[in-house]
């Protein structure tokens, strides 16, 4: 992975004016990465231990200790986010990517990051739920200057508790954030906290979304609701990497929701706990076991469970449409309508023109219909079975009792044992049972049960007389 790709020029760019008088006389150089695959954790080798969170799909962003301060440097600026194989998006983002890399430090660091400001706008950031000075809260016009086009701003703060926090922008907000301004940050523990459990494995990532029209490259930034690419850290299904553990490892995954809706993330086999929100740690006696947990919109979700059944399980938000592609909006439902023969006379005029939707829309997996370019299809992906038949908002945790202590790697495809996959049932099939009320004879009174046309009817008027 290419991490150490810097901008040529950096510390000179930006007059020292343009920065602070706290800062050294040269700029932390940022690092900027482009590819989209999910970096390994970013062990620490400067400032306090801790251990380490991974970013799907993403990276965790590298600082320079100065006299005792954390040091970071995000730019934000144009980029272009391959969402999945082929599908790319122009986004606005942070150092080469939409998100930007994910910040992790630990409580009680006192942290500077400069931001340099390369859209074609003003911009600033908000440390999305920080205990902070009101100044470094980073609301535009209400608690600091916009950082102009070209113009580099330092925020400094504390960071005073730990937990699952957010980045964003508080400037041209829904522009903004609808091309993908948003990142990840992580403060962790200084000591062992009653509320936070030891994990093998911590997983981070947003859930962001956008308009893109078929043939597009550039989300429409104006819609409000009717989305059609639903996405985990700017990639869809089958981009979204998959989330790989050891058998009885810990696992901790955080979610943060930048969308303009909620989603009920869902875990297949196996039960967690919410143990943290944006508020920080949950109280042990507020905790109970779940499948599924609803993570509204500007809200951050931490759960934690035991990964003690072996497998490829699925993980997605379990609203439907959320896990379809761009074609998944302004389908008309054809189900059950037999139209063969219109459909040959419109490929008279249209060569290419498909049924779709006639006995569902499960073909729609495998049939290789003609896209506009840089079309990400409704249904894709292709597991060891077939077409899995999902796109958006969905990805796998594959469980392996061989996945070695801090091996992140991709095992390949679950082999079930013997036994325990379903099958082909090929036996006769008995005549199903029906219920009696499904069963009338020839007066169409039902044999054995009470007839209603039969039941003495008694009025009462308002006289009180009854007849």
């Amino acid at each position: 992975m290419d991490r150490r790709t810097f901008f040529a020029g950096a510390a000179t760019a930006v007059s020292a004016a343009a920065v602070s008088r706290v800062a050294m006389a040269a700029l932390p150089e940022p690092v900027i990465v482009t590819r989209p695959d999910t970096a390994p954790p970013l062990v620490p080798n400067t400032g306090r231990p801790y251990n380490p969170v991974v970013t799907l799909n993403g990276w965790t962003a590298p600082w320079r200790m100065n006299n005792g301060v954390k040091e970071f440097h995000l730019v934000a600026e144009p980029v272009v986010r391959e969402m999945a194989p082929g599908f790319k998006v122009n986004m606005w983002g942070y150092n080469g990517q939409s998100p930007g890399p994910t910040i992790e430090v630990v409580e009680g660091d006192r942290v500077r990051i400069f931001v340099t400001n390369k859209l074609p706008e003003h911009t600033t950031i908000h440390w999305h739920g920080q205990r902070l000075p009101n100044g470094m809260d980073g609301v535009g016009g209400l608690t600091q200057k916009q950082i102009p086009v070209g113009k580099t701003y330092v925020y400094e703060f504390i960071a005073r508790r730990p937990g699952t926090f957010m980045y964003h922008p508080h400037a041209d907000e829904m522009t903004q954030m609808a091309m993908g301004m948003m990142g990840f940050w992580v403060t962790h523990p200084k000591a062992k906290h009653p509320m936070i459990d030891d994990v093998q494995r911590d997983f981070c990532f947003l859930l962001n979304a956008f308009d893109v029209n078929p043939g597009s490259m550039t989300p429409q930034v104006n819609t409000m609701l009717d989305f059609n690419i639903w996405s985990w850290n700017s990639r869809v299904f089958p981009g979204i990497e998959s989330l790989n553990v050891r058998l009885n490892d810990k696992v901790r995954i955080r979610v943060g929701n930048l969308t303009m809706t909620n989603h009920p993330i869902h875990l297949h086999g196996h039960e967690f706990v919410v143990t943290g929100t944006d508020g920080g740690p949950t109280p042990r006696s507020t905790r109970w076991h779940e499948v599924t947990t609803d993570v509204a919109v500007g809200q951050m979700r931490q759960v934690e469970f035991v990964a003690d059944e072996e497998g490829d399980w699925a993980f997605h938000c379990h609203k439907s449409h959320h896990t379809m592609g761009a074609m998944g909006h302004g389908v008309p439902t054809m189900i059950g309508v037999d139209h063969r023969g219109l459909v040959k006379k419109i490929q008279k005029l249209v060569p290419d023109y498909m049924v779709m939707g006639e006995r569902g829309m499960a073909d729609m997996g495998e049939m290789e219909m003609a896209l506009p370019d840089n079309t990400h299809p409704m249904m894709t992906g292709t597991g060891p079975h077939g077409p899995i038949e999902m796109g958006g908002m969905f990805t796998t945790l594959k469980v392996r009792r061989d996945q070695k202590p801090g091996d992140y790697k991709d095992p390949g495809w679950y082999r079930q044992p013997p036994g325990t996959q379903a099958f082909e049932f090929t036996g006769a099939l008995a005549e199903p049972a029906r219920f009696q009320s499904e069963v009338t004879s020839n007066n169409g009174v039902v044999p054995g049960l009470h007839n209603p046309a039969a039941a003495p009817l008694s009025v009462r008027k308002p006289s009180s007389h009854q007849h």
